[in-house]
């Protein structure tokens, strides 16, 4: 089976989702979603990226990222998933040890690897952000995206403070032009 290849030496945002293992709903705890944004927000202060948008769902995680510097994007991935399934299965241990019985000890926290789709353009972010944000509302856990508090989508709707520092992308590819051909 051919492994795709991602790249990030061009300087555009990318549209980012990962799985928990197996698909188990290792997110429908509250703290644990909290983890994964902490870490995120951590993550892109010690990187320097920037973040459009997020959501985080019981199984999967979406979100928007870019960073000035070329080929970041791995060593990103690798921390955010990292550092989060550390504090995750620490976080189940103690707090939902019944749920922890239900699978074996070392099962990781995460699928092996993550989805990245390249943003050619501001029209094609605006998609991506629009569509990660209404995934609450298709799975029924909301009625409208700026309800579900794991999501970025408040921000944009109401203006409030969603814990990651997000906002449209100041970066120098910024266009309203449409993908390549």
């Amino acid at each position: 089976m051919a492994t795709r290849r991602i790249t990030d030496d061009e300087g555009h945002a990318h549209f980012l989702t990962f799985s928990c293992y197996h698909p188990r709903r290792r997110l429908d705890a509250p703290q644990a979603k909290r983890v994964v944004l902490g870490v995120l927000r951590s993550q892109l202060a010690l990187q320097n990226g920037q973040c459009a948008g997020f959501v985080g769902m019981p199984n999967h995680v979406h979100a928007i990222v870019w960073f000035p510097a070329p080929d970041e994007l791995s060593h990103f991935m690798k921390q955010w998933k990292q550092r989060s399934s550390v504090q995750i299965k620490r976080l189940t241990d103690a707090q939902h040890p019944e749920y922890t019985q239900t699978f074996e000890r070392q099962e990781p926290v995460w699928q092996p690897g993550y989805y990245d789709f390249i943003l050619w353009s501001d029209s094609k972010l605006a998609e991506k952000l629009t569509y990660m944000h209404q995934n609450p509302v298709r799975a029924g856990l909301a009625q409208n995206s700026c309800d579900w508090p794991w999501s970025s989508a408040r921000y944009y709707e109401q203006g409030r403070s969603v814990g990651v520092p997000v906002g449209w992308l100041d970066r120098p590819d910024s266009s309203t032009s449409g993908d390549p051909e």
